[in-house]
Order: C-alpha cells, then structure tokens, then sequence
C-alpha cells in the first residue's frame, strides 16, 4: 500500500547514525544522504529523514507511529534495545505480546531523537 514514508529531522547526522543502528537490527542497511534528505531502501518500501524544506524546525506527529516489521521477537527486543542505546527513549509499555481483534502480536514502542513516535512489530500466530 505504501510506497515510503519520511520524517523530519533537525540533525541529518544523529538520524543518520540512529536509523542505522535501529533498522540495522531489522536487516535494513545503513542509509544514503542525498543532500538534505537519508534514505533506506528495501525491496518492500523506503525510510527516509529529511530537514523540512520550509526551512522551520522539524516536529513530530501528535498521535502519530511508524511501524516497522520485524521477523521475530528476538528481532523487536533488538529493535528497542538499540535504539534506547542511541538516544531514543522508550514510551508506552514496555516490549510485549499484544493481543485484540484476532491479532497476536509481539510489539515495543520508543521515540526517536527529534520525538517521533516508532515500533516494531511481529506478528503472532494467534
């Protein structure tokens, strides 16, 4: 259904180092800067950061998440792990089964550097 997804940033280089680190536990690898913007490519879909071309600081989405898939749960407890490792800072519960509307799911939320809102999910066999 999607294509990409991009988030603001102020600080290309800490986003840099953090996604790299934190998608890097999901076998995504290390991002591409192409100016003011960071990608990371798989063959599913694109990741990227950029400082906001209006020149104004970047800001996070109140009520929004981004969630990455993740293929198993040693994968998502890496996912938290490494990102509280890099300046991230853990939000909600704390990484755990979920359970609602036939779904299982293993899950862990944190918050990035510049706030926004991140999990990572693997899905359950219910």
């Amino acid at each position: 259904m999607f294509s990409h997804v991009m988030i603001g940033t102020n600080d290309l280089g800490k986003a840099k180092s953090f996604y790299d680190a934190l998608l890097g536990t999901l076998g995504v690898q290390p991002g591409h800067v192409d100016r003011h913007r960071i990608f990371w490519r798989t063959k599913y879909g694109t990741f990227s950061a950029s400082k906001p071309i209006d020149g104004k600081p970047a800001t996070f989405a109140n009520g929004g998440t981004i969630g990455f898939a993740a293929r198993s749960q040693a994968e998502v407890d890496a996912f938290h792990e490494t990102g509280l490792a890099q300046g991230g800072k853990t939000c909600e519960d704390p990484p755990g089964i979920r359970e609602g509307a036939g779904m299982k799911l293993y899950i862990a939320y944190l918050r990035d550097p510049d706030g926004n809102k991140l999990c990572a999910v693997h899905r359950m066999a219910s």
